[in-house]
């Protein structure tokens, strides 16, 4: 899989990809291209705004662009409300920069996050694979 990570450093991108690939492969998105931009709250609030009509900050916005001929994706994450999550669940913000990418893969993967028990499996499969892909241990 093609990948493309803008607005971080270089330092957690090789991590990143490699978590990316396996994902790709466990969750079976058949992905060929996944690109991720890091931004501000501002900007995910604008896409926010534009192409959801949400007028809300959140900590990501997965754009699934698969169909017939395309296999990509786009994830956009506010580097802020990563910040600021991870400070407000005291774990560190490496982690819950990973927590919010394997996030986005889980709804291409078709999970969902609106009810009770939807977040409930969403939280699990977050922490079961912030733990064999990020070596996580405490959530």
């Amino acid at each position: 899989m093609n990948i493309t990570i803008e607005g971080i450093d270089e330092s957690i991108s090789q991590q990143i990809e490699t978590a990316l690939n396996q994902l790709n492969i466990d969750l079976n998105l058949e992905l060929e291209h996944l690109s991720l931009q890091f931004i501000s709250d501002d900007e995910l609030l604008n896409i926010n705004k534009e192409f959801l009509n949400h007028d809300y900050y959140t900590d990501i916005i997965t754009f699934d662009l698969r169909d017939e001929f395309s296999k990509e994706a786009e994830l956009y994450i506010s580097i802020d409300r990563v910040s600021d999550n991870a400070t407000q669940l005291k774990v560190k913000p490496e982690t819950e920069l990973f927590r919010v990418i394997i996030h986005g893969l889980l709804h291409l993967a078709g999970f969902k996050d609106k009810t009770e028990t939807d977040i409930l499996e969403m939280r699990s499969q977050e922490n079961k694979y912030l733990t064999s892909l990020f070596h996580v241990k405490q959530f």
